[in-house]
């Protein structure tokens, strides 16, 4: 059993084995959830559009790595997740969320089946030792599986985009494609690159995460960009996911007990409304609270703008016609893709897909909006 990461354990923000390429290109420097990453290198609809219409390129070595293992490993996994572990065949990938004993979203997680008694699971950020330590509290008493922290030792970079797969095989070669929520070791490649590929991302469009050791992250980084990938920092990450509706850890769901004072954002896989990652024919924890709503009950809906006005932000209510209340949102901005008319994803009860409601978008003004079912591009 690996220790915890001691990328969690300081005070200082840590650098990502890409740090010096990020300064060398300019790149606005953060600390995120304490990492000292790019927000942007240009501006951020500049490199939103650039992913959507040819590629983008992120590190995104702040978030974790475990791998599970044992004979018994997709059993265990599928008894603490939503999604039904034992139908997902090897070299794919799957989406899910785990649950506490009362039902409320921990974290959501990708994860990549590569055999039988191996999977690897890519926490979030800020939620790495949580994980850790929840994931270990529900460890199988007779040690038939076991967790590997590889958080440390392994830097993540995802290529996005419809361009991502000519630069991809022009740096790594044909024989390291991988299709859509797929999952393979690189193979060898004129750049000596190792690690694993994984047809997966947080934009919505076609790309791959690569996941590799961390001394050789900056050769890589350096040779995507000479075959024409174009750096893309943490704000345009975040405009791309609300385009297509993806969630994020600890502003649309909240688990309870990290923040007991934000129960709006205490939330279970029905309420987020997610069309995937969700199989109610197995038992899971948490599963009682998932199958205990009515359909008029509070769910995680889009709205898009029908006029101008002020931006929709996280916390603006949303009302009905006639002034009632029935909702907030937990994310919402400007779509890039969409000649920036407003956006934004909350949890709001009693509606459907095509009603109008009002945005609260300040004091003075409440802006018209129609109600989407994300994506909304």
């Amino acid at each position: 059993m690996s220790s915890f990461p001691t990328t969690m354990g300081g005070n200082e923000p840590v650098r990502t084995s890409l740090y010096d390429e990020h300064i060398s290109l300019g790149g606005n420097i953060v600390d995120f959830h304490g990492f000292e990453l790019p927000i942007w290198y240009s501006n951020i609809k500049d490199e939103h559009l650039s992913t959507r219409n040819s590629s983008g390129l992120f590190d995104v070595s702040h978030m974790g790595v475990f791998k599970f293992s044992g004979p018994e490993v997709k059993q265990w996994l599928e008894s603490i997740a939503t999604q039904k572990v034992t139908s997902i065949s090897s070299s794919r990938c799957a989406y899910t969320h785990f649950l506490d004993d009362d039902g409320f979203i921990i974290d959501d997680m990708i994860f990549a089946v590569v055999s039988d008694s191996e999977i690897l699971g890519v926490p979030n950020a800020s939620m790495i030792g949580v994980m850790w330590n929840w994931f270990n509290s529900k460890l199988p008493s007779n040690g038939s599986v076991k967790i590997d922290n590889l958080s440390d030792d392994y830097s993540i970079i995802a290529l996005q985009g419809p361009e991502s797969k000519s630069i991809l095989l022009e740096v790594l070669g044909d024989e390291n494609h991988v299709g859509r929520f797929r999952w393979q070791k690189i193979n060898q490649n004129q750049h000596d690159v190792t690690g694993w590929i994984q047809g997966t991302g947080y934009t919505g469009e076609s790309g791959y995460e690569i996941f590799i050791p961390n001394s050789e992250a900056p050769v890589l980084w350096r040779e995507l960009i000479k075959s024409g990938a174009k750096p893309v920092g943490l704000g345009a990450r975040d405009t791309l996911r609300l385009e297509k509706g993806y969630l994020l850890s600890g502003v649309d769901f909240i688990w309870p007990k990290l923040d007991s004072n934000d129960a709006f954002l205490a939330r279970d896989t029905w309420e987020t409304n997610v069309p995937f990652g969700l199989d109610l024919e197995h038992d899971f924890v948490g599963k009682q609270r998932v199958i205990s709503h009515h359909e008029d009950d509070s769910r995680w809906w889009g709205i898009r703008y029908l006029e101008k006005g002020p931006l929709p932000r996280p916390g603006k209510e949303i009302n009905d016609l006639q002034g009632v209340n029935i909702g907030t949102l937990s994310s919402g901005a400007p779509a890039p893709s969409l000649d920036n008319t407003g956006i934004g994803i909350g949890y709001i009860s009693g509606v459907k897909e095509g009603d109008e409601v009002l945005v609260v978008a300040s004091p003075r003004k409440s802006v018209r909006a129609v109600i989407v079912r994300p994506p909304f591009i």
